[in-house]
């Protein structure tokens, strides 16, 4: 499983699996404090989220939900999710089905925090080993991080 978690700083990393009711026991271990889920209520889960929430808080990890799909993807929703990042306790690990949202959300954080430029951003996460497949999220993230 730690292949499946990139550690992008000290503070986050991306899951790149559907976590399942054992991931939450395995995510305190490795000395995460907080979890963040980008999956929506509607899209097949190995665990769903109020589930989710309670094995977050079964293992004393701080839990959040926030619901990413390709028709509500918004600076605003991406705004949100860089608040609650800020404000869970660290380290953070993110998750939705396949690493992609969560790798495009948290490396968007990354590249306003660190003043990169878009290509930037998404020079480092292909450098990082997260493929974006899909032109319309290259462009949100690009578009996102060139103005903020």
């Amino acid at each position: 499983m730690s292949a499946d978690i990139k550690r992008i700083n000290e503070d986050i990393s991306v899951a790149t699996f559907d976590p399942d009711e054992g991931s939450f026991k395995i995510f305190a271990e490795k000395g995460f404090k907080s979890v963040i889920n980008l999956q929506t209520s509607d899209e097949e889960q190995n665990v769903v989220s109020d589930k989710e929430a309670k094995l977050a808080n079964d293992n004393n990890l701080k839990y959040s939900h926030i619901g990413v799909s390709k028709e509500n993807m918004s600076h605003s929703l991406v705004d949100q999710f860089r608040e609650e990042l800020e404000n869970l306790p660290k380290p953070v690990i993110v998750h939705c089905k396949s690493g992609k949202r969560s790798g495009a959300f948290v490396m968007m954080h990354v590249g306003c925090e660190e003043n990169m430029s878009g290509e930037d951003v998404l020079k480092r996460a292909e450098d990082m080993g997260f493929e974006c497949d899909e032109t319309e999220l290259e462009r949100f993230v690009k578009k996102y991080v060139n103005e903020h």
